[in-house]
């Protein structure tokens, strides 16, 4: 859901001495930078250590990519075993809830690479120049003109003007990208070109030398975020009402299920668990004044969402069989209420107001099946609030449906059992998350800062948009210490130990230091969005293509800052008291 930003500018200068924002160790780091950081300042200062792509984020991947086939080529099965059997409706339903879904994420998908890949003449987009700033590093800025980016994936252009040879070999490597995207998108592969690509940016910035890795890092940040957003949008669009119908038909046939429906059943509640903890993860590594979640973390999450997920979609499915028109009445006054509710708690994490609208309500669709966090802050209480809600319906659904479908029946019960433990068992793997695996640390012991900014000596500090105040006020002196009277009484002539000893010892040795690099940072005109919301640099695609393209023309590491909000009232205030 990328739209472009209005006016959003960014600028890029030498880093100033004690500039606010944090070290952007490839736009987001995992737990190498902290570890660097603790080692030493100089280490830290340097960004030697840095984020690394390790083995364990391609083995994600790749799992994420066994998820993603085995949740589609059992829908397709058990649609294609339907429609053998005779049953229209079941492969008519089926096949809509694999379809529908996956061409609304293809077009999105395409459009993202339409706006990523052309360069349309003329039309308005960030502009970039590189000059000498004297002070040690390039200054690097850019404007809203009518000039195009000039770069393409590989680095910006060079002023010299390209060969005839040069530039048709240009057009022909563009126009087969062109033609191969279009089949990809076109077979409904979109989502397995970006985690290929994604795979490939990853192992690409753990192989390659310390300018490009960070570079690869970077791209492969924006990738992982693309697709996680894409499958968020397309697992509660699919894989949620596929499990709710499968589970409906299971339960009207009154008898043990068949292996083929099983698997798609499992398959699709597998889908949504995974793609939640993998899009809390990919967010949480995407912003560095977060701590990355950690993959034991992840594998909570995914359980606990598997067994709440499970819990809520039997439970629609007991009622669903025995009341569908009153079913269809629930969901839609639950999805109004949970909409209202997102809406009301003044998300933003698009770029537009109606992308906002639409990205609410489908939070609103979300919520009907799981906890889904929105907004900033702590959040237990709302976690609690809507928790005590899903019981409550879930006891409400399944007892309306065990009333009207007998007491004595054992197999109803055995389902009824079925709901609670499943529900239990995921509460219980999200206590196991907030008190043991949570980022922060544990809940009920010593909870560590919410915060860390990656490739800095310190583990938390000042957030990007925010300058730290000075004091307010200083120690005034008074007319007793004006005239040489302390406080206390005693004379100022009275001898007082030094504040500041030198003690005497072995002369210094050299110790011999890394030469800091004059690290330029890039100053984005926009406030920066709260957690959970993703950073503007990563939903703005004018915005990164322009990141991008700054990052690569760097010597350095180049820091992100976003615009400080009430930073002149604090310095105003600030100089006037003082």
């Amino acid at each position: 859901m990328a739209a472009k930003s209005d006016g959003a500018a960014a600028a890029a200068g030498p880093e100033p001495e004690g500039a606010a924002g944090g070290a952007r160790g490839g736009a987001g780091g995992r737990g190498e930078a902290a570890a660097a950081a603790a080692e030493g300042p100089e280490v830290a200062a340097t960004g030697g250590a840095g984020p690394r792509y390790a083995l364990r984020d391609c083995c994600w991947v790749l799992c994420a990519l066994l998820v993603f086939f085995s949740d589609g080529a059992t829908d397709l099965w058990l649609a294609a075993s339907y429609y053998l059997q005779g049953k229209r409706i079941c492969f008519g339903l089926t096949l809509l809830f694999v379809l529908l879904p996956s061409l609304v994420v293809q077009l999105l998908s395409f459009r993202w690479f339409v706006y990523d890949y052309s360069e349309p003449a003329g039309a308005p987009g960030p502009a970039v120049s590189t000059k000498d700033s004297g002070v040690g590093g390039p200054a690097i800025s850019t404007k809203d003109s009518a000039g195009a980016l000039g770069t393409e994936e590989g680095g910006p252009e060079l002023g010299a003007r390209p060969s005839s040879a040069r530039a048709y070999r240009r057009r022909c490597c563009r126009l087969c990208v062109w033609l191969l995207q279009t089949l990809v998108h076109l077979l409904q592969l979109g989502q397995v070109w970006r985690y290929l690509h994604a795979l490939y940016l990853g192992l690409q910035s753990r192989w390659r030398g310390e300018e490009l890795r960070r570079h690869f890092y970077w791209r492969m940040l924006f990738e992982s975020a693309d697709v996680s957003m894409l499958r968020l949008l397309e697992t509660f669009l699919r894989s949620a009402p596929q499990l709710v119908l499968q589970l409906i038909l299971l339960v009207q046939e009154n008898r043990e299920p068949d292996l083929l429906p099983a698997l798609s059943t499992s398959a699709s509640l597998v889908s949504l668990a995974w793609t939640l903890a993998s899009y809390q993860k990919v967010l949480r590594d995407s912003r560095d004044d977060k701590r990355p979640l950690s993959y034991k973390g992840a594998v909570a999450q995914v359980l606990w969402h598997l067994f709440t997920i499970a819990a809520r979609s039997l439970a629609f499915a007991l009622f669903a069989s025995v009341y569908k028109l009153y079913f269809g009445i629930f969901i839609v006054a639950h999805w109004c209420i949970m909409t209202f509710w997102v809406i009301q708690g003044e998300t933003d994490f698009c770029m537009s107001k109606w992308e906002e609208i639409i990205y609410n309500m489908v939070v609103g669709i979300i919520y009907i099946f799981c906890w889904f966090n929105v907004k900033e802050g702590r959040s237990r209480r709302r976690m609690t609030l809507y928790y005590c809600i899903v019981l409550l319906e879930n006891a409400a659904l399944t007892g309306f449906w065990y009333s009207n479908h007998g007491f004595t029946n054992f197999y109803s019960l055995i389902l009824v059992c079925v709901v609670a433990s499943s529900f239990a068992l995921g509460i219980f793997f999200m206590c196991v998350y907030y008190c043991l695996l949570h980022p922060n640390g544990p809940m009920l012991g010593p909870q560590m800062p919410g915060c860390i900014f990656r490739e800095t000596p310190r583990s938390c500090g000042p957030p990007f948009d925010a300058v730290t105040s000075p004091p307010r006020s200083l120690p005034r002196t008074t007319g007793m210490e004006r005239d040489g009277v302390s406080v206390g009484g005693e004379r100022a002539g009275t001898p007082t130990p030094p504040v500041f000893q030198v003690r005497p010892g072995l002369p210094p040795t050299p110790v011999a230091r890394p030469v800091r690099t004059e690290r330029p940072v890039i100053r984005i005109d926009l406030p920066r969005k709260k957690y959970p919301a993703w950073d503007a640099h990563f939903i703005d695609r004018r915005l990164r293509k322009t990141i991008l393209a700054l990052e690569y023309s760097s010597p350095a590491t180049p820091r992100l800052q976003y615009r400080s909000v009430g930073t002149s009232q604090e310095l105003l205030e600030y100089e006037t008291t003082v």
